[in-house]
């Protein structure tokens, strides 16, 4: 009897919540050093190919590596962030195999001893309810290692192209537990870990340059089962995106072997956007054996308690820090906090904000209104606009304290600051004479106006009609040329017509 294999598009959602998805990372992050790894040659995205490069590069003969100290206090510096323990004394190891982007033959990596151990990133998801819950993924380990050439395969199948550049560029790998359970937690994890390098500044975290990329590890087990499945590794995810779809296919894939009665193979798969499926690269029956063994080239690192000291002291505040700070010194809502602290720039500008003005929630608004959406527009970030912290508060304390509407403030004094950011916003509204008035007797005068002129509207919101009341604060917004303060009118108006 022939087994109809069923194709990962035969599996309903129904099906799948029967399985259980297991999945485990290992993120490579590029390191914002100006050299690389063990060598003097610039690290540096977009030169020209094979521009920099040098003797040790190229591992010509008699050329000899030296660590990069900067390298390793930003691995420390990510190891202290995520909460591991760091390794007091450390060593280098060659991981042997033979690929035309490395002219050595071999990668130095960590292997027996990594420079953090243990630890983890604490994500936010929403589980079935809606619900905002968190969820710690824990690491098994951080190492350092240098990263390989880039081989360009340009529309020949005969002849491949070698970039050297990036051969030797300092790389964290952050090894994870097999903590995660969806596409969604995955793409919420390396998020979290783009955010938390980017808010240390040993990385840019550009995926879409590979200064972070993933391998991810999937596998599906029946849900109550303590066995692991199979797993597949995904290479090379350098979107977080992508990534999802990835898994998204993957889990439906092996689902779809397993209920036609077939076996998962080991495999290392490679992931086709166009398609949204993954194919096989290479069968991984067993093992790779690298053959490790320490360097003899290079010392062991030692990281004394001084100088781990001073790292901790340079350490910034970190994103979940900020996001407990804004709610509790600041009284903003959780949701401002996590917008506020996507990066730190943004969370520095709204901080020098705060410093100036004590209206905090009226900041967050407007950062997560007029400023963002102006940026949005711009497709610029924080550090590209150009009203300063400080014109932002005095904007901010003109409406709050009456001086100017918020429509005034919003939709004409904001336009002309984010244009001549030179001028304050008291100057461009006194010149425009859009500061508000607030002079009782002055607009005591308009109200009559329009009680006067409006007497059959008079007599309709005397009659029940109270909604009339929005048509006469209008009217005389017309007549002060939107200068009149609403609150004044609407106590006036209140007077007169009740």
């Amino acid at each position: 009897m022939i087994q109809n294999t069923l194709h990962p598009s035969d599996i309903s959602d129904e099906l799948l919540t029967a399985y259980e998805t297991v999945i485990g990372l290992e993120v490579h992050c590029q390191l914002l050093t100006d050299s690389k790894l063990f060598a003097r040659d610039y690290n540096l995205f977009g030169a020209e190919p094979n521009t920099n490069i040098g003797p040790l590069t190229l591992a010509l003969p008699g050329t000899l590596p030296k660590i990069n100290k900067k390298a390793v206090e930003y691995a420390v510096r990510l190891g202290l962030a995520c909460g591991c323990s760091i390794s007091r004394k450390t060593i280098f190891d060659r991981k042997n195999y033979f690929y035309p982007d490395l002219p050595k033959g071999y990668q130095i990596s960590q292997d027996k001893k990594p420079i953090c151990e243990n630890g983890g990133v604490t994500i936010s998801i929403k589980d079935s309810d809606g619900q905002n819950i968190e969820k710690v993924i824990r690491f098994h380990h951080i190492h350092l290692e240098e990263d390989a050439g880039k081989s360009v395969h340009d529309g020949s199948y005969t002849e491949t192209l070698l970039d050297y550049n990036r051969a030797g560029t300092p790389l964290v790998e952050m090894v994870s537990e097999p903590d995660l359970r969806s596409a969604e937690e995955t793409g919420a994890f390396v998020t979290e870990i783009r955010r938390l390098v980017r808010y240390l500044r040993i990385s840019d975290g550009n995926m879409e340059e590979g200064s972070l990329r993933c391998d991810v590890n999937v596998s599906v087990r029946k849900k109550g089962a303590d066995e692991y499945g199979t797993k597949v590794e995904i290479k090379n995810m350098n979107s977080i995106r992508n990534m999802m779809r990835a898994i998204g296919f993957e889990e439906k894939r092996q689902v779809a072997l397993l209920e036609s009665g077939d076996a998962v193979q080991q495999e290392t798969r490679m992931f086709d956007v166009e398609s949204g499926q993954t194919y096989g690269m290479r069968v991984k029956e067993t093992m790779n054996d690298y053959r490790y063994f320490p360097d003899p080239d290079l010392s062991p690192v030692v990281v004394s308690e001084e100088w781990l000291a001073s790292i901790k002291n340079a350490m910034p505040a970190l994103p979940h820090e900020l996001r407990e700070k804004f709610v509790t010194d600041y009284g903003i809502p959780v949701y401002d906090a996590m917008v506020l602290t996507d990066t730190r720039e943004l969370a520095e500008y709204f901080e020098k904000v705060c410093s100036i003005t004590s209206s905090y929630k009226a900041a967050s608004n407007w950062l997560m209104g007029p400023v963002k959406s102006f940026l949005n527009d711009h497709g610029g970030d924080i550090e590209s606009f150009p009203v300063s912290a400080q014109n932002l508060a005095a904007l901010i304390e003109l409406n709050e304290s009456g001086v100017v509407s918020h429509s005034v403030a919003s939709q004409k004094i904001f336009p002309l600051l984010v244009a001549q950011p030179e001028r304050t916003p008291k100057e461009i509204a006194t010149s425009n004479n859009w500061i508000q008035n607030s002079n009782t007797n002055e607009l005591e005068s308009l109200v009559d106006e329009v009680i006067n002129a409006m007497q059959d509207k008079v007599a309709a919101y005397k009659k029940g009609k109270k909604g009339l009341i929005g048509l006469f604060v209008g009217e005389v917004m017309k007549k002060s040329n939107n200068t009149a303060d609403p609150k004044v009118v609407n106590q006036l108006l209140a007077q007169k017509l009740n």
